[in-house]
């Protein structure tokens, strides 16, 4: 119908006079309350993005005299966060003149990446300040069976 025809039938409905698609010929255009329209597409912009889920960047520090008990405890956390899709930053902290040892640092490193060998990938080498030496790992991309997609499925 025609552009006067189209806004005097939204005044008289009180209702906004919306252009969806002005590419088509002939351009299509909708009565609806415009207001309303906006509230409802940012309500469910917010509900889209809230069901997102984004890689955090999760981290656990190590020190270079700690146990093993204590090192297979913490590889188990951080098993757990690569398992939920998370990076996990794992720091080696010196203190003092612990700091003339870095070898024991790079040892720590190196049982955590080889205790997750099939779940995680190195995304960096290691990374030394001041008092730290750092390695991130990033969840492996190893993708589903087919008989665990349908067992998912059902």
């Amino acid at each position: 119908m025609p552009l006067p025809k189209a806004l005097s039938l939204a005044r008289e409905q009180e209702l906004d006079l919306v252009e969806i698609s002005p590419t088509a010929v002939p351009p299509v255009c909708k009565l609806l309350d415009y207001g309303k329209y906006k509230y409802e597409q940012t309500k469910k912009d917010r509900k889209a993005k809230k069901g997102q889920k984004t890689g955090f960047l999760k981290e656990i520090r190590f020190r270079p005299k700690i146990e093993e008990h204590d090192l297979q405890a913490k590889i188990k956390k951080v098993s757990e966060f690569i398992d939920e899709g998370n990076k996990v930053r794992i720091v080696v902290r010196f203190r003092g003149r612990e700091i003339i040892y870095p070898e024991l640092g790079w040892k720590i490193l190196k049982k955590v990446a080889e205790a997750l060998t099939g779940k995680a990938v190195a995304s960096n080498q290691l990374v030394r300040d001041a008092r730290n030496i750092a390695l991130t790992l990033s969840p492996s991309l190893k993708k589903k069976s087919r008989e665990e997609k349908t067992d998912a499925e059902t």
